[in-house]
């Protein structure tokens, strides 16, 4: 490739992936405007953040009344746009814990295992740099009707999700995979018409799984 296109190329691809972050821009700051009025700094918080499993969980402060939650999640994200945007989404808050969802769109957007992975370190890292004291929680992607033919890379990302919990005293691993089959196949009854996103039986499930990980 001559140099002329070399650089083409770079610009362009610079620009799409700017594009790509930057897509969520305005919704995180929305986001930021709503978490800011709610959030009471005197408080110990808890952050739950991630894609739409995340977002969708309107009552989570409901289900644990004795805890300060800030709710950060941002429909259709992957691991990407987590850490592009984690100083609004989680740092600004200075949580005590943090709960994580992501890597359901990853997968469905062609992602590896190993690619998605690598960005969660960093997420963890920019984390752990800035608020040393703070647990994390990774909540392993979720089975669902839409994307069951991918099952066998969710199966795979989660094992790694587990390691890298395994091998950080700071990170747990929280696995709402099994608790949402009936047998080997996934309970079609957790689900909304979409086949993606939970009712609230799925919830109840993911709230029983999810307590024990809070003090």
């Amino acid at each position: 490739m001559t140099k002329p296109f070399l650089n083409l190329f770079l610009v362009l691809t610079a620009c799409i992936t700017t594009f790509g972050q930057n897509s969520f821009t305005k919704e995180v700051d929305s986001i930021t405007i709503r978490n800011d009025s709610l959030w009471q700094p005197t408080r110990e918080t808890i952050v739950f953040t991630g894609s739409s499993s995340i977002r969708f969980w309107t009552d989570v402060q409901q289900r644990f009344p004795n805890y300060h939650i800030i709710n950060s999640g941002f429909g259709g994200s992957q691991t990407s746009d987590l850490l592009y945007h984690v100083d609004k989404l989680i740092l600004r808050y200075q949580p005590k814990k943090v709960f994580i969802y992501e890597g359901d769109n990853d997968i469905s957007s062609k992602k590896r295992p190993k690619e998605i992975i690598k960005t969660t370190q960093e997420v963890l890292a920019r984390i752990q740099a800035e608020l040393p004291a703070t647990d994390i929680v990774l909540i392993s992607a979720k089975p669902s009707i839409s994307r069951w033919k991918w099952r066998g890379k969710y199966r795979r990302l989660n094992k790694r999700f587990l390691k890298l919990a395994n091998d950080n005293p700071r990170v747990q691993f929280a696995n709402v995979w099994d608790i949402m089959l009936n047998g080997n196949k996934v309970d079609k009854t957790l689900f909304i018409s979409d086949g993606l996103h939970m009712n609230p039986s799925g919830y109840d499930l993911w709230y029983q799984q999810i307590k024990s990980f809070l003090p």
